[in-house]
């Protein structure tokens, strides 16, 4: 077969295997998942094996330090893989909720009920923690799915998605609903993402590239998370000791990743609070880009560029700027933002119910962190990806995010005239 014939008769296999997911019981999907993290545990070894080998590829390839972290699976990272299935199992069946119910004037009864979505495609990069955290929600939520890992990754992921399979046979489940390519042709995402008569849903996880191949490319429905670029806004009046420890671990504990803050607007009237948050940064190493009024403010900032205000630096590196007003303050968000996570540090009640009302982002938080965007931390268990879009899915998508609805119809012979 070429690529694309290979890469259909993938996904065709997971079509096949939808109709006995979607119909199987909440025990008999908690039993497969059950075995799947007993697996991990017993086939430690083997999956350490291949995981040796992309390691030693990705030594060779000359692979990041980073990026040589993130693929990288000891027995403790797969300890937490297992619990992180056990916890699924733990979850409420998303399935069968009826989600409404009424009866019309002529007698007929309707109810709205949660229901699988089918197919999820999943295209990601690097870590192979996503190859069971992804097939683990899916399967949940009833759904089959067709996983596209990084060539770094790929005996990884074939050693996870062997055992995601055993879990499933285990538990009188095709083992074709979980599905993953075993080939690393880069030419199989756009084919991939052609798929819409097999596949409900693709997510991409991954870098801006990545993302932009898959929607450019896709006939399919895609959920994506763009960027980042989370930002905050301290008003004119905080509590100083507080904000100062929020923007901290807003920006310090883990620069990294997506809800780690970029950019940081603060009032005029609260130069006390810039100058705290400044010094308390840059104590920890972090580079201040700042507006004119930031740099003469507050000493050792970098004039910030045009560039910088929409930049996700994925780093120790801060975008800050002095603005007049809460007005100005939400324009700049507007300009800049990703549509993922934004703050708003203030003790004013009225102003922080305006920001929280007039910021269209997936999460706007008052006085809190902006590092809990994350599906476990919102106790959704384990997600998907944070998405960024607002058809069907916003923010950290859980289980209850994988699943669709029908609606089924009750009559007593009605008739419509």
């Amino acid at each position: 077969m070429d690529l694309a014939e290979r890469v259909t008769e993938f996904a065709r296999r997971a079509k096949e295997a939808t109709s006995a997911l979607g119909t199987s019981s909440e025990a008999q999907r908690n039993q497969a998942l059950a075995q799947t993290a007993a697996l991990l545990k017993e086939r430690a070894p083997e999956i350490l094996e291949a995981n040796a080998r992309d390691m030693a590829a990705g030594r060779e390839k000359g692979l990041s330090s980073a990026m040589l972290d993130r693929l990288l699976l000891t027995e403790e990272r797969l300890a937490k893989i297992a619990q992180a299935v056990e916890e699924v199992i733990a979850l409420p069946d998303p399935l069968n909720r009826v989600l409404e119910d009424w009866t019309r004037p002529n007698g007929l009864r309707i109810q709205k009920v949660s229901v699988p979505l089918g197919v999820i495609g999943i295209i990601y990069e690097s870590r192979p923690n996503v190859t069971v955290d992804a097939a683990t929600l899916c399967l949940k939520a009833g759904n089959a799915t067709l996983l596209r890992g990084g060539s770094e990754a790929i005996h990884s992921n074939l050693a996870l998605a062997g055992v995601l399979q055993e879990g499933l046979a285990a538990a009188g489940l095709p083992r074709s609903g979980v599905e993953i390519l075993d080939l690393t042709d880069r030419e199989a995402v756009p084919i991939m993402a052609r798929l819409d008569q097999y596949l409900s849903l693709i997510v991409p996880r991954g870098g801006h590239g990545l993302i932009r191949a898959v929607v450019e490319n896709a006939t399919v429905p895609v959920i994506k998370h763009e960027r980042g670029m989370t930002q905050i806004y301290v008003d004119a009046t905080c509590d100083l000791e507080m904000t100062v420890s929020l923007v901290h671990n807003a920006k310090v504990q883990r620069p990294g990743v997506c809800n780690a803050v970029e950019n940081l607007y603060v009032h005029r009237d609260n130069l006390a609070a810039l100058r705290a948050i400044v010094a308390d940064l840059q104590a920890a190493g972090v580079e201040i880009r700042g507006c004119p009024r930031t740099c003469a403010a507050v000493p050792g900032c970098v004039p910030a560029t045009e560039e910088d205000w929409d930049t996700e630096y994925l780093d120790l590196i801060l975008s800050v700027k002095v603005v007049d007003s809460m007005d100005e303050a939400l324009a700049e968000i507007a300009r800049h933002t990703s549509g993922l996570t934004e703050a708003i540090y203030t003790d004013n009640a009225e102003n922080a119910e305006r920001f929280l009302r007039e910021v269209d982002s997936a999460v706007v938080y008052h006085n809190a962190s902006t590092r809990f965007t994350d599906g476990g931390e919102f106790g959704l268990g384990a997600e998907i990806g944070i998405s960024t879009d607002k058809i069907h899915a916003r923010g950290p998508m859980g289980v209850r995010e994988l699943t669709s609805y029908k609606y089924r119809v009750y009559g007593h012979g009605q008739v419509r005239t």
